[in-house]
């Protein structure tokens, strides 16, 4: 292995999205990473489907889509933590661990020994990462956290969704999980930093990662909006609340983005759209004065933009410099050839699949490009392989573990 963390080895004790995600992408860096799960049912988002991944001939192999976005270049090891002899095991696994990853509730592993005050005595060098909805302090501590909601508490839903007044006006979440995502990316810049400072001082540490906390931090500039000003931003739908045009607008057949960025481009706009009086018009002259004219001046741009299809004004304003684009669904997205060229579909084996397709990693390193080395694991398929390189298990340890309940051997 010649990944930039292939130095590495990562114990996931993470389920559904964030840890799994922080995980899959020390993973795609090159990090050995053991996923812990239960014996017989595993990570919660194995049984998250239909839609399954279906095989070459068309048959539900009953592996979800859901968990497979989240899982390559991991080896599943079926440990049941309930068991003394499988929190020993654990334990054992956590020496010879650098990081660690877990999203029990606040004191889930207290009770098992796998704490890190527990751990951190055994693996000073360790570290242990825990993600919970809320943190490891104040009156929520105790909450389980799930994205949908913390969307809402956080902050994301009240300047998501439709503007007050119009069609279908009200809070709406993400498409996607999307704090979820988020936190596992900080999980996994938490987890460099704390490596890169155990280089200097050989500790290890904890690190208390909050879904709240990451969603209330990523409301950017609407959250310095409210700060600077006092007043709480609304929902505008797909408008921007500094920035104006930048929204959808309808064309001749379907819709697109302008993405206008700067009074230069407004005025490329203008000129293509046979309208130049638009962009030295007092009202729309620059962009602090389209914010402030926006009920006047996307009225005017709606009726331009409906005069031709996406396609041409496309092609016009890319060649102008006019930032635009199309608003594509899946299928255009896995068809467009930028993204084709980017390969940003891959494939790997899969023992029940013949081939799975995902998504790839977006990282481009010059001297240590990420590396696919398998399909997100079937449960348990691992558990003797990876027990036996990391703790040197041979045939009749690895038995008398399955006969203590602590692990299950499984295959494809």
């Amino acid at each position: 292995m010649s990944g930039a963390l292939s130095h590495l080895r990562v114990l996931d004790l993470s389920r559904i999205l964030a840890g799994p995600w922080a995980s899959q992408l020390l993973g795609d860096m090159g990090a050995d990473v053991l996923k812990v799960e239960r014996p017989g049912r595993g990570d919660d988002t194995r049984q998250w489907g239909p839609p399954n991944l279906r095989d070459a001939d068309g048959n539900d192999t009953g592996v979800a889509a859901y968990y497979l976005c989240a899982n390559r270049n991991k080896r599943s090891v079926a440990i049941d933590i309930t068991v003394p002899a499988g929190q020993e095991l654990v334990r054992e696994l956590a020496r010879s661990a650098d990081v660690l990853l877990e999203n029990y509730k606040v004191g889930g592993l207290a009770k098992y020994g796998l704490d890190y005050a527990t751990l951190a005595t055994l693996n000073p060098r360790l570290i242990y990462c825990s993600i919970t909805g809320f943190g490891q302090s104040g009156p929520y501590a105790g909450r389980a956290g799930y994205d949908f909601l913390i969307q809402g508490m956080g902050g994301l839903m009240s300047v998501t969704g439709g503007k007050e007044g119009e069609p279908g006006a009200g809070p709406q979440k993400v498409g996607v999980a999307l704090t979820d995502i988020l936190t596992g990316l900080y999980a996994a810049v938490a987890v460099l930093g704390a490596l890169t400072q155990r280089d200097y001082s050989g500790q290890g540490q904890h690190i208390d990662l909050a879904l709240l906390d990451v969603q209330v931090a990523c409301l950017a500039n609407q959250a310095m909006n409210y700060l600077a000003t006092g007043v709480a931003p609304k929902r505008m739908g797909n408008a921007h609340p500094n920035i104006v045009p930048y929204q959808d607008f309808p064309t001749a057949d379907g819709d697109m983005i302008l993405a206008i960025g700067n009074d230069s481009q407004f005025a490329k706009f203008c000129e293509l759209a046979g309208r130049p009086e638009l962009a030295t018009d007092g009202r729309f002259s620059s962009n602090a004065r389209r914010v402030a004219h926006r009920v006047e001046l996307i009225p005017l741009l709606r009726q331009i933009t409906v005069m031709r299809g996406t396609r041409e004004w496309i092609v016009e304003l890319e060649g102008a410099g006019v930032p635009c684009g199309p608003i594509n669904d899946l299928a255009g997205v896995f068809g467009d050839p930028q993204v084709i060229a980017r390969g940003l579909r891959i494939e790997l084996p899969h023992p029940r699949g013949g081939s799975v397709p995902l998504v790839a990693n977006p990282i481009r390193y010059s001297a240590t490009p990420v590396e696919y080395r398998n399909a997100p694991p079937m449960l348990g398929r691992d558990t003797a392989s990876a027990l036996g390189d990391w703790l040197g298990c041979d045939a009749s340890r690895l038995a008398s573990l399955v006969a203590l309940g602590a692990i299950e051997i499984a295959g494809d």
